[in-house]
């Protein structure tokens, strides 16, 4: 019997590579739902590629445009209610998270408590409640399978060994984004067109912005505690310009595995669909005499104090994740939109985290309120950073 997929965030970047392999991959998978946001003209091109039986938008007039399209052919719904019936309502033995920030959360613990495989890309989801979220898939007996090709090559190297014992560390990969090598001062004046310049991966913007300034990969090692059940001082970061090398785990014996591929993510969409199976995959393959060398490099703290607040917020836990999320989404999003510096992203969320209350972040409630408050917190700055940046 083919599985039976479901997808949040079907028109991204994550949710196309995951029709591809789907595709590719004829009577394995069968899929069952898709969510978008606005791009409803594209969703009814993949429902009548892939005849699910529900779409969902996340505008209801989008919704009405997609039901007067005669090719669309599959039940319509929208907003947070069609979110929740694709990940719960559908009956899909797999559900692809991939929507972009926290919008991802609800939808994909409804996911669990259906009983559904978790096929994990919004890495948001782990770090707003990480606890909450990996309790109640161990509660449900559900695989929470990582997609970010990073957390895709440490499970790989782990390959199931006895973290408390054998594992001393993991080490996550970023290649640096384009700003790299770039001055503290000429980064005082990047615009989202330079930004939005990754050298190495295709992505949405806003995980592209996230790149730019390492909060991605501060994100993702929030989200490699949870998954591996590691502790603060077992993940680490390196950049890696050729994005060749994606994870590596060092072992108390001194020995290190890394996980190695061409940088495609319908690799680790391939692994995380047909676990623990591994299937051909339609990617280049990997020419190491070709590439010649491997660089790695510490980040410079300086340049990208995200990650820098990132890894505070690693060892404080409690709300201080979801308060990072939160308000670096509303500071990426007043950048893209032009209204503030790059360099005043990290200075947002820093201001956020000194400010936040307290909380132990131990339910959905709190967790949503610590979401809110850095929403209104950080907008409520906007306006000064605004006068500052653009006078």
């Amino acid at each position: 019997m083919p599985k039976k997929i479901a997808i949040l965030g079907s028109t991204g970047s994550i949710g196309e590579n995951t029709l591809r392999v789907i595709a590719d991959n004829p009577g394995r998978f069968e899929v069952v739902a898709l969510a978008a946001g606005s791009n409803w003209e594209r969703l009814a091109g993949q429902a009548r590629e892939f005849s699910p039986r529900l779409v969902s938008v996340a505008d209801p007039v989008n919704a009405g445009h997609l039901r007067n399209s005669r090719s669309c052919g599959a039940r319509v719904l929208s907003g947070d209610e069609g979110l929740l019936e694709v990940a719960a309502g559908a009956g899909a033995d797999i559900v692809v998270s991939a929507l972009v920030g926290s919008e991802g959360l609800a939808p994909t613990l409804a996911a669990i408590e259906a009983g559904a495989s978790i096929a994990l890309a919004n890495k948001e989801v782990l770090v707003m409640a990480g606890e909450l979220v990996t309790q109640r898939a161990r509660a449900r007996k559900v695989p929470i399978l990582p997609i970010d090709s990073e957390h895709a090559g440490v499970s790989q190297a782990l390959a199931g060994r006895p973290r408390g014992r054998e594992v001393l560390r993991i080490i996550l990969t970023a290649s640096g984004g384009p700003f790299r090598t770039t001055s503290l001062e000429s980064l005082c004046g990047v615009t989202p067109a330079e930004a939005l310049r990754h050298p190495t991966w295709k992505m949405g913007p806003k995980v592209t912005i996230d790149s730019a300034s390492l909060m991605n990969k501060g994100l993702e090692l929030i989200e490699a505690k949870w998954l591996f059940d590691l502790s603060p001082e077992q993940v680490d970061v390196l950049i890696h310009p050729e994005s060749v090398v994606h994870a590596l785990a060092e072992f108390v014996d001194g020995s290190m595995l890394a996980q190695m591929s061409v940088p495609d993510m319908r690799i680790s969409i391939s692994q995380a669909l047909c676990y623990p199976e591994r299937v051909p995959c339609q990617v280049p393959r990997l020419d190491l005499a070709r590439l010649g060398s491997l660089t790695f490099e510490e980040p410079d703290t300086g340049r990208f104090a995200c990650l820098g607040h990132a890894r505070s917020v690693l060892v404080e836990g409690g709300i201080a994740p979801a308060v990072l999320n939160a308000a670096n989404e509303v500071a990426v999003e007043a950048f893209l939109g032009g209204h503030i510096g790059f360099m005043e992203i990290p200075a947002l969320v820093g201001a956020a985290l000194e400010g936040r209350p307290s909380g132990s972040g131990d339910s959905l409630e709190e967790v949503m309120g610590a979401d809110r408050w850095a929403r209104e917190f950080t907008a409520s700055r906007l306006n000064g950073v605004r006068s500052k940046v653009r006078p």
